[in-house]
């Protein structure tokens, strides 16, 4: 597989599957490769956020960062998976953290372009919307499981 990605790399990841020919050919143009290392951040909460990620190869964790001590791993995930919405919805921040637990290739998307196609593209950004935000519910959902299994509040499911 070349390092940029092409419409067919897309169309099999389960993300992107049934994506118009077209969104899936801006999608590619917005995409570029990026090798991280080990304990790379990706990036941290409460930055500005500009992009998202599909994970390639490797593994990252997406975490919340601890006023003291180690940050508290929400999600490890692996090849096929998108990380980062928050670059979709105002005011652009990012919630957590992501740092890259082992070597690992990323595609970088431009989510400024990605954002203004939405824009000016009303089928596009709903399309990826629907995908968007079922990826946040899963996520959600885990980091409210994650944080349960730690903290054990007395009262709460």
């Amino acid at each position: 597989m070349s390092n940029q990605p092409t419409v067919s790399d897309l169309a099999e990841r389960d993300f992107f599957i049934g994506l118009d020919p077209s969104f899936l050919s801006f999608l590619a143009g917005c995409a570029t490769p990026l090798a991280l290392d080990t304990e790379d951040i990706l990036f941290r909460h409460d930055h500005r956020a500009q992009q998202f990620y599909f994970i390639r190869r490797g593994a990252i964790s997406i975490e919340v960062a601890a006023i003291s001590g180690p940050a508290l791993e929400m999600q490890h995930l692996g090849p096929g998976e998108v990380v980062g919405w928050s670059w979709l919805i105002p005011p652009y921040r990012w919630h957590f953290q992501a740092r890259a637990l082992e070597d690992s290739d990323v595609l970088v998307f431009d989510g400024d372009a990605i954002l203004a196609r939405c824009e000016s593209d009303p089928k596009f950004g709903y399309e990826l919307f629907k995908r968007f935000s079922a990826l946040m519910s899963r996520r959600l959902s885990s980091a409210r499981q994650k944080m349960m299994e730690e903290w054990h509040p007395a009262g709460f499911a």
